[in-house]
């Protein structure tokens, strides 16, 4: 652990840190709105079949005005179980019958009904157009729409693949990384930059390659074998490690773009949704960095995938009338989601070796983005129930949360450096330390 010996001269959190996670905070504030945007380019205002009699007001049937606009929808449009117009059937022709009921709903399933044939009409007091109402992605074509943002969230996995090698480069290099991949000039020269922006000038002129190649002799002979993402896979410590986190890392995103992505579920009001669920983000990161310092990895994963499976299945059985209780409900799951995806961060990349950290989170981003691409296809099953995806992303939450402990706990415990290191760990973890004899390098 001598780097940690190195980062501690030239200043482990200083003005370099702290501008390298400004500029991280400007590229995801301008990606991370782009995501959001589904919720109001595709959202489904409230339609019903386009009727002649009904929407055409040059219509001489009732020239005279004699009907009401609520007469003619009800001898034009079928209600349905819940007594509320069907959104996808119009009568065949005006039931005129109808009139004449008053109050009283009769039995109308001998009454002959069509599919919106001509088309829809789409209420527009909220949303004047969305690609539903361009495309009219409603009734047998409403799976398209969860289709489109599929295709959107796989373009992020497509790019997040095919661009993650040029995205980075305007960012200082991790100096640990260069040095354990046989680039040590490279890597002195950022701990010599980041000496010098904490104000340690002294102790950056101090730093020289023989100092490096002293205090790091074992990683830099470690660092002659060219590794590659096979590597992940060849050991199998690491192997179960990089297999389990993938499927904690999927169930998270999943359950997170799963609830981000279909805030009209929630609600009517999708404006007040959003700026709710921002809101409660910033708590969130600081319940994340408590938990972190005070629970553990584990045990604070474990706890808030298990908080977020209960928070979406207990949406999914709040009646849409109660709408207090649903937000509510709603913005405790995307806190809960967001603080699992704190911990999630910080622990894969204390569990995995600095020689294969970047190709590990490279392979770990890629599974949670077909968790996030797969979040929108599963609405697709709504056509057999409407609680079927929720119930899916809240039993994979919790599933997640029973794979948690399967890992270590890497809280106070120094970063491994080689793939050896990580095979070390499980001899030695058969073997009880003293407390306090390892190093505080993860603790925040």
């Amino acid at each position: 652990m001598a780097f940690q010996d190195l980062l501690d001269q030239v200043g482990g959190l200083g003005r370099f840190q702290i501008l390298q996670m400004l500029l991280l905070c400007i590229s995801s504030l301008i990606t991370y709105p782009h995501i959001l945007l589904e919720n109001f380019t595709a959202a489904v205002p409230g339609h019903q079949c386009w009727v002649h009699i009904l929407n055409n007001n040059t219509d001489s049937a009732n020239a005279t005005g004699t009907l009401s606009p609520d007469a003619l929808l009800r001898i034009s449009i079928p209600l349905d179980s819940n007594l509320r117009p069907e959104k996808c059937r119009r009568f065949s022709r005006p039931q005129w019958q109808l009139l004449n009921l008053n109050r009283t709903f009769p039995n109308i399933t001998d009454l002959d009904t069509e599919s919106c044939v001509d088309g829809w009409v789409y209420d527009q007091s909220i949303f004047t157009s969305t690609i539903v109402t361009e495309w009219d992605l409603v009734c047998e074509s409403q799976s398209l729409k969860s289709m489109a943002k599929f295709l959107f969230m796989a373009g992020m996995l497509v790019g997040s693949i095919v661009y993650g090698h040029l995205s980075d480069r305007w960012l200082a290099e991790s100096a640990r990384w260069l040095i354990i991949t046989n680039r040590p000039e490279e890597g002195l020269k950022e701990l010599k930059k980041a000496a010098h922006r904490n104000g340690r000038k002294n102790a950056g002129d101090a730093l020289t390659m023989e100092v490096l190649r002293s205090a790091m002799q074992e990683e830099l002979e470690a660092a002659q074998i060219k590794s590659s993402v096979f590597d992940l896979f060849r050991t199998p410590n690491l192997r179960k490690r990089i297999c389990l986190l993938s499927f904690v890392r999927f169930a998270n995103f999943m359950s997170f773009f799963g609830l981000i992505l279909h805030l009209q579920y929630m609600g009517s009001n999708v404006f007040l949704f959003q700026v709710l669920f921002g809101a409660v983000n910033l708590p969130a990161n600081c319940v994340a960095f408590w938990a972190l310092n005070h629970l553990g990895r584990q045990v604070s994963q474990t706890l808030f995938l298990f908080l977020l499976g209960i928070s979406i299945l207990a949406i999914t059985f709040v009646p849409q009338e109660m709408q207090t209780l649903r937000m509510a409900v709603s913005a405790l799951g995307i806190a809960v989601s967001s603080v699992t995806l704190m911990c999630s961060f910080a622990h894969g990349n204390e569990l995995t070796p600095t020689v294969l950290r970047v190709t590990a989170s490279g392979f770990l981003g890629i599974a949670s983005n077909i968790g996030a691409a797969l979040a929108p296809l599963l609405m697709i099953l709504t056509v057999y129930s409407p609680h079927l995806p929720w119930i899916i992303y809240g039993v994979c939450s919790i599933l997640g949360g029973l794979v948690v402990p399967l890992l270590p706990e890497t809280r106070n415990k120094p970063l491994p450096d080689s793939i050896q290191e990580v095979e070390k760990e499980r001899k030695d973890s058969r073997k009880a330390k003293p407390e306090g004899t390892f190093m505080k390098v993860t603790q925040f």
